[in-house]
């Protein structure tokens, strides 16, 4: 029940991923956080609370860079602790990577047990850290086909955005649980959660992530590929009840009218 943003190719992109944060805000109180990619290296600010109260002392210029993501945190598995608010930085073979998460992994106690049996050291108490521990352990060359093959073992909800050699890339589970939206800002490639985010930047809304998909984002511009199996659709019906704002673009509709359909069903 978090609310992730990302950005590609946007100067002053930390900046942009705060206001587009601003957007999301209702999806998470707890804490927030952004990470950017100056072409060298990630840089990561977060904290507890609000985005303006988490923000308000950092100067984002700092964080210069083209790339970034960001992140407002519902806890649902983890406690509310400064070491689980995202997005989660992590050195690995692959080099740096930044992920933010939203959903909850039905198995990942059980792959974290099963990792820490092999070695693993855990840095949070979130179900997020262990997609992290996955993708360090795969040896394939290729660091986006190793992130792939990390989300193949997961089995629950996930939305990711996540920062890695210079790429944004998105990534929704095969059932289409937790949402995700692709949109364009003055040519720059955007994910968020709710399309309200991009309404906030003048960002224009383009389409659903959809459902098994993973799009990766860098110079070519936006690749799709679709490795996980085929599932029977199953979105979250409490982004209708009362989660997204009523003017998102969710699951092939507007929040508002269907709830309003909803409340007649009801009457």
């Amino acid at each position: 029940m978090c609310g992730i943003f990302g950005i590609y190719g946007c100067k002053g992109a930390a900046r942009v991923a705060a206001r587009g944060l601003y957007g999301l805000q209702h999806r998470g109180q707890e804490s927030a956080g952004i990470a950017s990619w100056d072409g060298r290296r990630l840089r990561v600010a977060k904290g507890m609370g609000l985005v303006s109260e988490v923000f308000a002392g950092v100067d984002l210029d700092e964080m210069d860079g083209t790339a970034a993501i960001g992140h407002v945190r519902y806890s649902t598995a983890g406690d509310s602790d400064l070491r689980n608010a995202h997005p989660i930085l992590a050195s690995t073979q692959h080099g740096e990577v930044a992920l933010g998460h939203n959903g909850n992994l039905v198995n990942g106690h059980a792959l974290r047990e099963s990792l820490e049996r092999g070695g693993a050291i855990f840095n949070s108490t979130t179900d997020s850290e262990v997609i992290l521990h996955l993708l360090a352990r795969y040896g394939c060359g290729d660091p986006v086909e190793a992130l792939v093959q990390s989300l193949l073992p997961l089995s629950g909800a996930f939305s990711l955005v996540v920062l890695l050699q210079g790429l944004l890339i998105g990534a929704r589970d095969p059932w289409g649980f937790r949402p995700l939206v692709l949109g364009e800002m003055d040519g720059a490639p955007v994910l968020a959660s709710e399309s309200c985010a991009l309404d906030l930047l003048g960002a224009r809304f383009i389409r659903e992530i959809e459902a098994g998909e993973v799009v990766i984002i860098g110079e070519h511009g936006v690749k799709s590929v679709r490795p996980f199996p085929t599932e029977p659709p199953a979105p979250c019906i409490f982004e209708y009840v009362y989660f997204a704002r009523p003017d998102s673009h969710l699951f092939g509709g507007v929040v508002f009218p269907a709830r309003v359909a909803m409340g007649r069903a009801l009457r």
